[in-house]
């Protein structure tokens, strides 16, 4: 995920990150179990796609299973794991007909079968589409990336494949999980923390964030909004003196 973001601070960021948190609270306060919070939230995913498109944004990544969610209780992983093709099969026309392709940032040797193969039929179903590229990160962890990122170049070294002095940054992010997705421009997270929860580490060197108290389930156009106001007034300087 390299590349320069905009400069003009007038325009839309061209990729946005958001860190989809607060579906459990949503629940909570509505009295309701924790699994009708995550059906909320990836029905709001749906939502998100749109007003992105109509705002010109070209890349949308979002924070749908870390790696440490796995320390949930077993119920609700298995709530999150059935969700995540249901909601693809829900979506899947509406997607295509709104030119979304879909791709996927993690670690896929830990999740169920058919989890991996739903991911793989979005992914080649979806490769032609050009509108808007929906990464989602699922049992994702920025310091495990980074790490099998290392392992590669290692084996490289290892193999007379690459010489160290050839190991710099771009070389380092050419093994990480997309490497051709440009960096984010703004973060996004939601439900009031203000932390990347191990999101998109490397990539997010020069990332504006931005938070909000709202839960993700409740996030709509005004206070995306919001957020790309505040992203439009920021002076985005990487490292040069501003002008």
């Amino acid at each position: 995920m390299l590349g320069g973001a905009e400069t003009d601070s007038g325009r839309p960021p061209r990729h946005l990150a958001v860190i989809m948190d607060g579906n459990g609270r949503w629940a909570k306060n509505r009295l309701m179990p924790r699994e009708i919070g995550h059906r909320r939230g990836a029905e709001n995913l749906r939502t998100l796609c749109v007003l992105c498109r109509e705002r010109n944004i070209r890349y949308l990544t979002v924070y749908a299973f870390s790696t440490e969610n796995w320390k949930r209780p077993a119920t609700e992983v298995g709530a999150l794991m059935a969700l995540f093709p249901r909601f693809f099969k829900k979506y899947m026309d509406e997607l295509e007909e709104e030119g979304i392709r879909l791709r996927f940032a993690g670690d896929r040797s830990e999740l169920p079968k058919d989890v991996v193969k739903t991911m793989e039929e979005a992914e080649e179903s979806s490769k032609s589409r050009q509108m808007l590229d929906l990464i989602i990160a699922f049992n994702y962890g920025s310091r495990r990336e980074i790490t099998a990122a290392a392992r590669s170049l290692a084996k490289k070294v290892s193999d007379g494949i690459l010489h160290i002095e050839d190991i710099t940054e771009d070389a380092f992010t050419g093994c990480l999980y997309l490497p051709d997705i440009p960096d984010p421009d703004l973060i996004i997270r939601t439900g009031g923390e203000m932390r990347l929860s191990n999101f998109l580490l490397w990539q997010a060197a020069y990332a504006e964030f931005y938070s909000t108290d709202c839960l993700w389930p409740d996030f709509g156009a005004a206070e995306l909004d919001a957020a790309l106001d505040d992203f439009r007034k920021r002076q985005r300087r990487f490292g040069e003196i501003c002008q």
